[in-house]
């Protein structure tokens, strides 16, 4: 089970911290990525981390300004928002999988079968 929290309303250029609360697994064997899905938009996927070794992958438009971190004795991944802009408005998803994954395909929804329920990010500009 993925929980997520720390969604909420930021200005522009501010910041906000995401949590995801695993339970029921641990990190060793999985790849947890947020994602995010804007409002008559596809779900992104934005930063993924892998449990086994912390290596991380982040979309395009978040390098730089958002990092993905774990910590792997509370089973929690954090996603740092820093630099917030109105565009990274979206409800934000925490997934984990240890299934296939092809190479590229760790920001991919497709590959993940383990999902939260989804926490509301609003920048307002």
């Amino acid at each position: 089970q993925l929980v997520e929290s720390g969604g909420g309303l930021a200005q522009a250029g501010g910041s906000l911290r995401l949590s995801c609360a695993a339970s029921g697994f641990t990190f060793e064997d999985y790849a947890i990525t947020w994602f995010r899905q804007a409002p008559g938009k596809e779900r992104e996927g934005v930063a993924c981390i892998s449990g086994l070794d912390g290596w991380t992958k982040y979309t395009n438009s978040v390098k730089g300004r958002f990092t993905i971190s774990k910590n792997d004795a509370k089973l929690t991944v954090s996603l740092q928002m820093n630099s917030l802009k109105s565009e990274d408005t979206a409800v934000y998803y925490c997934a984990a999988t240890k299934g296939f994954m092809p190479v590229d395909g760790e920001l991919r929804a497709e590959f993940y079968d383990n999902w939260g329920q989804g926490t509301l990010v609003t920048v307002s500009s």
